[in-house]
């Protein structure tokens, strides 16, 4: 991985939709060689995949809650049916096993309270909890699905 390679990926996480030749004319390639750069980023699980980011009010799903959720049970057959439960709800968009008080984050949209509510009944019909918390986002001040990457080591 070098500094293009860094700048290809930065430039593909803020607009997925750039084509080779784009990506080539910014960073200073030519087509073919940056393409093929490309590629080795997707075929090496550095791009994991190209997506369409979706507005969420656009999409009448403009709430957002996080729900802490604990359990008494650390079962494979409980972790199992938990993930069973969540994996068939949509509306659930993360799920994170935490350190902590609590044993998962989960990150929930909806259109509005009510129908968290549904989806609140969902969970607990699907799997046993000691207890479900929910915090309703009220605004959100960041939000990016741009990795930094100012971590990477780079060849050169």
């Amino acid at each position: 991985m070098d500094r293009l390679d860094r700048r290809i990926l930065d430039l593909l996480q803020h607009d997925g939709s750039l084509t080779a030749a784009d990506i080539a004319e910014r960073v200073g390639l030519s087509k073919a060689p940056c393409w093929r750069r490309i590629q080795r980023l997707q075929e090496n699980g550095v791009i994991a995949r190209t997506v369409a980011l979706l507005d969420a009010k656009s999409v009448n799903v403009g709430t957002t809650v996080f729900v802490t959720v604990k359990t008494s049970n650390h079962s494979a057959a409980w972790f199992e049916q938990f993930v069973r439960t969540v994996r068939d709800i949509p509306e659930v968009t993360e799920i994170h096993r935490v350190s902590g008080e609590v044993d998962y984050l989960l990150r929930i949209v909806v259109p509005n309270i009510d129908a968290y509510d549904v989806v609140y009944k969902k969970l607990i019909a699907g799997c046993a909890f000691l207890d479900v918390s929910a915090s309703f986002s009220l605004e959100t001040i960041k939000h990016t699905t741009a990795l930094p990457l100012n971590y990477l080591t780079t060849d050169d």
